[in-house]
């Protein structure tokens, strides 16, 4: 962390293609094409706990908000992470993009 990054944000959005992609290799067993499997493979462990008796829409929302945090695990699992987080000099929050209206919710 050479520019001395004081916030890290991990940013997701509403109807998130490659999430959309993993809920349907989860729930649906759909196989995709190699080149996706790969970043499918990174989104799938957070996924996890998504109640299959949701609606779809309802499925896409939580496992949208399920990668956001999945994601920030996984960057405060690294050593750098673990370390900056240790020293208290970066704060990392999570979000999701609303693409219809614009606004940016912060996840708590």
């Amino acid at each position: 962390m050479h520019l001395h990054t004081q916030l890290l944000v991990v940013l997701g959005h509403e109807g998130c293609g490659a999430v959309e992609a993993a809920l349907a290799v989860k729930s649906q067993g759909v196989r995709e094409r190699a080149r996706i499997t790969l970043l499918l493979d990174r989104i799938l462990p957070g996924l996890q706990g998504i109640d299959a008796e949701l609606t779809p829409q309802d499925q896409l929302e939580a496992a949208v908000e399920a990668n956001v945090r999945w994601s920030m695990h996984q960057l405060l699992d690294t050593p750098e992470g673990k370390a900056r987080m240790a020293e208290g000099v970066v704060k990392l929050v999570g979000a999701v993009y609303q693409l219809k209206t614009g606004r940016v919710r912060f996840l708590l």
